[in-house]
């Protein structure tokens, strides 16, 4: 049995029966976290020093394309409609061999763990089956827990996107589970769907009839400014043929044009959604779906989307989504003549959407989200010391506001220290960075792109 403590930080748990405790110490033994208390026992346990520290849940990616992470800063002034279908779907996605995936999901994993997202879910466009395994092959060595998304080939817009008639791969799919991720705690497999938007109804049930028989999450792009103008004209049909399937098995990127009839039901059924705030409003998504599930007593995840465009860093996320989100309910006070004299969503709140609402997003609040006794070790520790942190005042504040990635100091998945001392402790950083390199100029390069 491997035994850690981390010793006399302050505790933001997350779980409102632990609550927030300062000086405090975590138990973990073999990747799950026993006790938080003051003043815990440390026979046999390697000591992690937390003193002046922020220690809380790792961040949860609810929705991000890590393969794209070797073509970063490519797509900061495209829209989706535009420069992002024709380039990156119509035309990068197809170009990826195996090696490609494989190097871009395993930096944009690394880049995940540096600033502090624990686990993510990787919406992936596997053009073979070999590219798949080269996609989890990356999760696996970068040591991110994920749940890897098997999504429509990327060879090929014209086959697998718009009115599509063609299912997900299934054989290749259950190939992929069972050889790389049935065995292995730390991923778990989802189905991306392209839902009605983007195939015919027959296809949208049977790819989501598919994942509840391999007891897969099924997520779908659905709802965002392109679809409903410019493929099923001005009359949005909401679920369409999916609206007597949803289950808490079914999670929503995107979602900015449902109307909130919509939400209300798809909140009722318990489907989540994923908001990606910063590429939607670059992007020309509209506005994101935040509200609206909030207005429908739900809570939205939040999610980074596409690294081709911005950072993955979540805590870029977290302030970008709350500071939109405060702007429409304070907008909505002032054109009533009134005075905005408080904020309705804090920053508690977008903590939360950052960690364990991800977590219920992706089926895994029993595992990860909190610090609770019982659930696995995935911790991040943020330096609240720093000339550009101290006097930490309000933990949660200066985690939210004050904090960048240069801050968190360590990260624990499933009680491993993947970063410490503000540095990633896997090799593959130093050792595969030439290739990774290499592998977005080619793709670049054969792409026609210049830059």
């Amino acid at each position: 049995m491997t035994r850690t403590i981390i010793r006399n930080g302050t505790v933001v748990s997350l779980d409102p029966d632990v609550g927030q405790h300062d000086e405090a110490d975590i138990l973990i033994e073999d990747g799950e976290i026993v006790e938080i208390g003051h003043g815990l026992s440390t026979s046999n346990a390697e000591v992690i020093d937390a003193e002046n520290h922020i220690v809380l849940p790792g961040f949860v990616d609810s929705h991000i394309h890590l393969a794209q992470t070797q073509v970063r800063g490519i797509a900061g002034d495209w829209s989706l409609m535009g420069e992002y279908f024709e380039h990156m779907l119509g035309n990068i996605t197809g170009l990826y061999q195996p090696e490609d995936m494989y190097l871009g999901g395993l930096f944009g994993a690394f880049e995940k763990l540096y600033t502090g997202t624990t686990t993510a879910l990787d919406w992936s466009y596997p053009n073979t089956l070999e590219h798949g395994e080269r996609a989890v092959d990356a999760l696996q060595d970068a040591g991110l827990r994920a749940v890897y998304t098997y999504g429509p080939p990327g060879d090929d817009a014209a086959k697998w996107w718009f009115d599509s008639d063609v299912g997900l791969p299934e054989a290749k799919i259950r190939d992929l589970y069972t050889d790389q991720i049935q065995d292995d705690d730390l991923l778990s497999l989802a189905l991306g769907l392209r839902g009605p938007d983007f195939c015919t109804d027959e296809t949208a049930r049977s790819d989501l009839e598919l994942a509840r028989e391999l007891d897969a999450l099924a997520t779908l792009h659905m709802g965002a400014a392109c679809w409903p103008s410019s493929v099923y004209g001005d009359d949005y049909q909401g679920f369409g043929a999916l609206e007597d399937m949803l289950g808490p098995d079914v999670n929503i990127a995107h979602g900015n044009h449902f109307a909130q009839e919509d939400i209300d039901h798809a909140v009722e059924q318990g489907v989540s959604f994923s908001a990606t705030p910063e590429v939607e409003m670059q992007m020309g998504h509209g506005i994101p779906v935040t509200g609206k599930v909030l207005e429908a007593g739900g809570r939205p995840a939040w999610g980074v989307d596409v690294c081709s465009n911005i950072s993955g860093d979540m805590g870029s996320q977290m302030r970008v989504g709350l500071q939109v989100q405060r702007m429409f309910e304070n907008q909505a006070i002032l054109e009533s003549d009134e005075e905005v004299t408080g904020v309705q969503t804090t920053a508690r709140d977008t903590l939360e959407m950052a960690t364990i609402e991800g977590a219920k997003a992706l089926g895994l609040e029993d595992e990860i989200g909190t610090l609770t006794p019982g659930k696995r070790a995935d911790i991040v520790m943020v330096r609240a010391d720093d000339f550009m942190t101290a006097p930490c005042h309000s933990p949660i504040e200066t985690v939210v506001f004050q904090s960048d990635p240069s801050h968190i100091d360590t990260v624990l998945v499933d009680g491993e220290p993947v970063k410490r001392d503000g540095e990633l402790q896997n090799p593959l950083v130093h050792e595969e960075f030439d290739r990774f390199v290499e592998s977005g100029c080619r793709l670049i390069d054969e792409a026609g792109l210049d830059f």
